[in-house]
């Protein structure tokens, strides 16, 4: 081959496929940061739902309040998926048993859904009265705070490391938070209206919320996580 074809063969090849392998190598302490700044999001994620989960849980049981008890387990679910997460972000190649984990979460919302609704029903039906619960009251406030700002913090993670999984992770935080302003509001009514029948009222609008989360990870919505 004429050396001069020879040389200009050589320079496109450098330009076309080394230079991008140069880019990629600069980009990858950058790239674990970002996954490193992920597992602390989940570390917190599951810190703050393991508390909120242990206050919703006691304070409902004691106040007989469906809706606090449904949002305690719904913060034992979101735990799990967050548990889940940082399992992803530390796998290399997981993706069959990411799947088969998420349809296992999506089954724990269902069976979620499932009892708040039965539990529901039996309350307005025997007209249970439950109790206020300041602690219960507490947690759902700052759950409206804190939630959406979790939430915020993921999907910027998700969004530079091009992670489908770690953004739907960050729906999981939303959707605390509206499960909190809908406790919060059943709780209010109650107590500042004697609505009785407000906390069930506000766990059924729950359910809807809860299954559809179950339904689209049985039906195996996919995470294109990759990292």
């Amino acid at each position: 081959m004429d050396p001069n074809y020879r040389d200009i063969l050589s320079g496109l090849y450098s330009s076309a496929v080394m230079k991008p392998l140069a880019i990629h190598r600069t980009n990858s302490p950058d790239r674990e940061l970002l996954v490193q700044r992920g597992r602390r999001l989940e570390y917190l994620t599951i810190a703050w739902n393991s508390l909120e989960a242990a206050v919703a849980l006691i304070s409902g049981l004691l106040a007989g309040s469906i809706a606090l008890v449904g949002f305690g387990l719904g913060s034992v679910i979101e735990t799990a998926s967050a548990g889940i997460l940082l399992w992803r972000l530390r796998a290399v190649d997981g993706e069959r048993a990411e799947r088969s984990a998420h349809r296992l979460v999506a089954i724990c919302f269902l069976l979620l859904a499932a009892y708040v609704t039965l539990q529901s029903i039996r309350a307005l039906w025997t007209k249970a009265q439950p109790e206020l619960s300041l602690p219960g009251t507490l947690i759902a406030i700052a759950a409206v705070i804190v939630m959406p700002l979790l939430g915020r913090a993921k999907r910027r993670v998700a969004a530079q490391l091009n992670s489908g999984a770690l953004h739907a992770d960050s729906r999981q935080a939303d959707f605390c938070a509206w499960l909190s302003a809908i406790l919060l509001a059943g709780l209010l009514l109650h107590a500042l209206l004697g609505w009785w029948w407000a906390d069930p009222a506000a766990a059924l609008v729950m359910t809807p919320i809860i299954a559809r989360e179950g339904l689209q990870g049985v039906r195996g919505k996919k995470c294109d996580c990759e990292e």
